[in-house]
């Protein structure tokens, strides 16, 4: 049978009768020092466990989101028309995709950047533009003239006015030239300017009065504009209310669209798209300011590739030299979006990461006179991903990150705006780490029993070097 006395002989722990003990004043003190330092190491352990830490990695790109990038952007090209303002994307495998519009959309903006009107909706693709198959060697002279100094005094007088602004060096306006100039003849033997005095159709050469052209927004040539009795008049908030043409250019298409506008005028603007039996997006309004924001976002192989914004068309020729592809970079970001919070949650873990994911947020890239002309803007952009795992609901956050570098170049063609995309094969990889609860407390009963020992130990050397000192004075033998 076990008694009391048999499991006492197994205690580690006896005790020593207090009579039997001496307290000293440097025991007292080394106490206290042990009781300190146990309470401040207990503290950095606490404070160690709390804290998350974690390991970087570099590894070959395995990422989850696909073999595609998405780019969200918005950018403000305060001389660029949303008329002929195009985003592109190719890369090195050969893809090319030109004028993207399903998830891209254009606002008209001043120079200033101030938004002037709704969004500007472009056309579709459509099939080529129709010419006049057959062109006379000496076109009638039909159209009228306009200039800066008699443009305003005719605009106003008749309800409506057709204006050809073109340069004489443009293929697409010598081949719009003799349609126009018949279409013209045509118009003025039905519609005597005169005597009826409801039509009148015109042409200004932009390269003899390129202040006119500059008024009206003119970047690309041939440009119709079909203008209402004074729309053209900065009234409503600064807008020009004019439609511009992009239906088929030959005679016959011309007459009937301008007689269809001309039948029109009693119920105004109205009727006018039920009236006319033209393409469906042969007429649209014309852009309100000579600016253009462009925001959206396009897909792209992860290869690396290109992103342009420039001036195209199949339909119209630009002067290189005029072409300004000044503008301001709001925001540039690759990959999906993270929400505020998850970014928070990032940066606790990783306070530098999120700093490199939207650098060029803000920047401003002005062709100043300086440069010439045809300067294209250059911006060399190298994407390397982040993954971040956090033990926190095991989340996985990705995020691509990027260095940018930028210049500019002259063109020997129309100047853009590119932005060279360099993707990383590799990745990196940041893993969350947090310490297991048994290894803190493992670490506080090491903490509490170092500090007892070794507090022991340098009590017992303190207190026998005093004794031996004590008896050497007393000049005893031992």
């Amino acid at each position: 049978m076990i008694t009391a006395s048999r499991i006492k002989s197994v205690d580690f722990y006896r005790k020593i009768p207090r009579d039997l003990t001496e307290a000293s004043l440097s025991g007292a003190g080394l106490s206290i020092v042990a009781a300190l330092t146990m309470v401040f190491l207990f503290g950095m352990e606490l404070s160690e466990y709390l804290s998350v830490s974690t390991s970087t990695s570099v590894i070959i790109d395995k990422s989850s989101d696909g073999d595609f990038l998405r780019i969200d952007f918005n950018f403000s090209f305060p001389a660029l028309s949303c008329e002929f303002a195009s985003v592109d994307v190719s890369d090195v495998l050969g893809t090319s995709r030109l004028n993207l519009t399903k998830t891209v959309r254009k606002f008209s903006i001043d120079s200033t950047l101030r938004p002037t009107g709704f969004e500007f909706h472009s056309s579709p693709a459509t099939n080529v533009i129709k010419h006049d198959d057959k062109v006379d060697e000496e076109s009638p002279e039909g159209a009228f003239v306009f200039t800066t100094d008699n443009f305003d005094k005719y605009s106003h007088q008749f309800p409506v006015t057709a204006v050809n602004f073109y340069a004489p060096w443009c293929y697409w306006s010598q081949r719009l030239k003799p349609s126009w100039e018949k279409a013209a003849k045509i118009l003025r033997e039905r519609y005597d300017p005169e005597m009826d005095g409801r039509i009148l159709m015109g042409k200004v050469d932009c390269t003899q009065d390129s202040s006119l052209c500059r008024r009206h927004h003119i970047q690309g040539y041939p440009s119709i504009r079909i203008f209402r009795k004074g729309s053209d008049v900065r009234s409503d908030h600064g807008h020009h209310e004019h439609e511009s043409y992009y239906g088929d250019r030959d005679t016959d298409t011309l007459v009937k669209t301008m007689e269809n506008v001309v039948a029109a005028l009693p119920s105004k603007k109205l009727a006018l798209d039920d009236k006319l039996n033209v393409t469906e997006n042969a007429k649209r309004p014309a852009p309100s300011a000579g600016g253009c924001r462009i925001e959206g976002y396009v897909r792209v192989k992860k290869v690396p590739g290109n992103l342009f914004v420039s001036a195209r068309s199949d339909s119209h020729s630009f002067d290189a030299s005029q072409m300004n592809m000044s503008h301001v970079i709001h925001h540039l970001s690759f990959g999906r979006k993270l929400s505020p919070r998850v970014m928070n949650d990032v940066k606790r873990l990783i306070p530098y990461v999120g700093n490199s994911h939207d650098r060029l947020n803000g920047l401003s890239f002005i062709n100043t006179n300086d440069l010439g002309a045809n300067v294209t803007i250059e911006h060399y952009l190298q994407i390397v991903k982040t993954e971040v795992i956090t033990k926190k609901d095991y989340q996985l956050v990705e995020e691509y990150e990027y260095t940018a570098h930028s210049s500019v170049a002259h063109s020997l063609h129309i100047p853009v705006a590119r932005f060279h995309l360099e993707l990383s094969p590799m990745q990196v990889l940041i893993t969350e780490h947090q310490k297991s609860f048994s290894h803190f407390i493992t670490n506080v009963c090491a903490i509490i029993g170092g500090v007892f020992t070794v507090a022991g130990i340098a009590e017992s050397i303190f207190h026998n070097t005093v004794r031996i000192m004590r008896k050497v004075e007393l000049g005893k033998n031992f």
